[in-house]
């Protein structure tokens, strides 16, 4: 059950004469960011949804009854991902399940011949962050990490610093200032009725069920999670290597805690991290900050907005700074020279679904936005971190080896254990 039929391998997308054909997609984990997923769908022309995936069944009963009421075609139903992907005439998933099925379900998506929109992160460790490019390089599918930023007026961001327009860019900010209360404490209890436990386990280790290790809460348990880090986080992260034009870094360093609350979450709600590029012989630096509960503003981000959050990405340039907001995951704006006189600013929240399925009709990798290359090594930053951490210690990264040379600790915590038979294989 670690991977699916090697036929799947052989098959193709669905022949398609023109943009007008439909696209059928299936709705993979609809509780939360799920139901995203089916509202943007729904709105697109040419696009079906074909089938609604969850383990939740008054989730799942939910979201079919909803697409009934807005006029749409009554989609197939599953609670188990595997029954789903059967259907031959499903041309692609959408997965908003949470991060410890990221990879899995989209490797077998991918070998039955599917291509794949996979939320972010789009890994739960480094091991699964190979594997998940592995497989959908090995199958030819055309797979889109959901950070959303990449479609968005950012974009233009990228290009003014690329031209050059805040100077030599040699350092990143990234802001996660989210407000977070306490989750408290929950306690054992049945299985909901409903509920198919062992499915949302899925890789997991065995653990009873309780309301806080369910919806939305799993983020912050290290069997399902990566904190705020890889959760709102990764889409900051993403744009500041992006910003940065980097890839690995060489150094890691993070120190945090969990600080305020007495209460059942293992992840930090308290983080600062640094990472250390090297970049065509010169350094460049990146820090990232999740701080929990109440926050001043920076550069402008989110300032007249009613809210504690500060949430987006500052760059330093030898001619200024340029700051990118999260708010809808498309806003920037620029501060030129000792003066800090405004330059070029934009706001356009783009549309990362829309860009998917343009490019499932051309089937040209070049035309995704978001390519899962481009998201496994954010993920990678994210999951570097989180390593940091959890060992206490600055982490020296080589990308060459993908490893973390002379620290045996650290490399274990690449690849977790695989509850049976939810394996990421070695060999997609």
């Amino acid at each position: 059950m670690g991977s699916l039929a090697s036929a799947g391998a052989v098959l193709g997308p669905r022949a398609r004469a023109s943009a007008n054909d439909t696209v059928r997609v299936a709705c993979v984990g609809v509780h939360a960011q799920g139901r995203e997923h089916i509202r943007r769908y729904s709105a697109m022309q040419n696009v079906e949804i074909a089938a609604i995936c969850d383990v939740d069944e008054s989730v799942l009963n939910a979201r079919v009854s909803e697409l009934e009421k807005a006029g749409k075609k009554r989609p197939a139903a599953f609670t188990d991902f595997r029954k789903l992907l059967e259907d031959k005439s499903i041309d692609a998933v959408s997965i908003a399940t949470p991060n410890h099925h990221h990879t899995l379900q989209t490797i077998w998506a991918c070998q039955a011949g599917k291509d794949v929109y996979v939320e972010k992160p789009c890994s739960h460790d480094m091991f699964e962050a190979k594997q998940i490019v592995a497989a959908a390089q090995k199958y030819n599918r055309l797979v889109q990490h959901g950070t959303n930023s990449r479609s968005s007026i950012v974009r233009e961001a990228i290009q003014h610093m690329r031209d050059g327009l805040i100077g030599e860019v040699f350092m990143a900010r990234g802001l996660c200032y989210k407000w977070r209360d306490t989750i408290g404490r929950k306690p054992v209890e049945p299985v909901p009725a409903g509920v198919h436990y062992d499915l949302w386990l899925g890789p997991a280790p065995e653990h009873p069920f309780t309301q806080n290790r369910f919806h939305y809460n799993w983020h912050w348990f290290w069997d399902y999670g990566n904190g705020d880090l890889g959760n709102q986080g990764i889409h900051q992260v993403d744009v500041s290597r992006w910003g940065l034009g980097v890839k690995y870094p060489t150094k890691v360093s993070a120190i945090g805690g969990h600080f305020m609350f007495d209460d059942d979450q293992e992840t930090p709600n308290t983080l600062a991290a640094t990472f250390e590029f090297e970049d065509n012989g010169k350094k460049k630096v990146m820090t990232f900050e999740v701080r929990h509960r109440i926050s001043n503003h920076e550069a402008g981000i989110d300032e007249g907005i009613k809210s504690s959050n500060t949430v987006g990405a500052i760059f330093y340039g030898s001619n200024g700074y340029l700051s990118v907001w999260d708010e809808d995951h498309g806003r920037y704006q620029s501060f030129l020279g000792r003066e800090q006189q405004p330059g070029p600013s934009g706001s356009d929240i783009g549309n990362n679904w829309a860009n998917f399925i343009a490019a499932l009709r051309t089937r040209k990798h070049e035309d995704l936005n978001a390519p899962i290359e481009e998201g496994a090594i954010s993920t990678t930053l994210v999951h570097l971190a989180n390593i940091s951490y959890r060992v206490g210690r600055m982490v020296r990264f080589d990308a060459a080896s993908y490893s973390i040379p002379g620290d045996a600790a650290a490399n274990k915590m690449f690849r977790r254990e695989y509850r049976k038979p939810f394996v990421v294989p070695e060999k997609v």
